[in-house]
């Protein structure tokens, strides 16, 4: 299987993600301040969205790129369309 990405960089993004879910969970059963839980949701999201920017990148690089190569254009676009589309519904 062809990867459009980075894992090990990407994966190192999850595990900092888990993290802050984690301590979001933490805050709530300590019950911090709204706002600062707020904030910190904020964060969180924030890094889901950077790595599917890292993602989408990776994909336009090494997918893209390679499906226009090998003659696939009109495939490789459909799936760059439903993989822009897929990354809108993020932010």
């Amino acid at each position: 299987m062809r990867h459009c990405m980075d894992e090990l960089s990407a994966i190192n993004r999850l595990k900092r993600i888990e993290g802050q879910v984690r301590g979001l969970i933490k805050m709530i059963e300590d019950e911090k301040d709204c706002e600062d839980i707020l904030i910190q949701i904020g964060s969180a999201k924030a890094a889901l969205h950077k790595l599917g920017q890292m993602i989408l990148e990776g994909h336009l690089s090494h997918c893209v790129m390679d499906g226009i190569r090998e003659g696939n254009g009109e495939e490789t676009v459909k799936k760059l369309s439903s993989a822009i589309e897929q990354f809108s519904r993020i932010v």
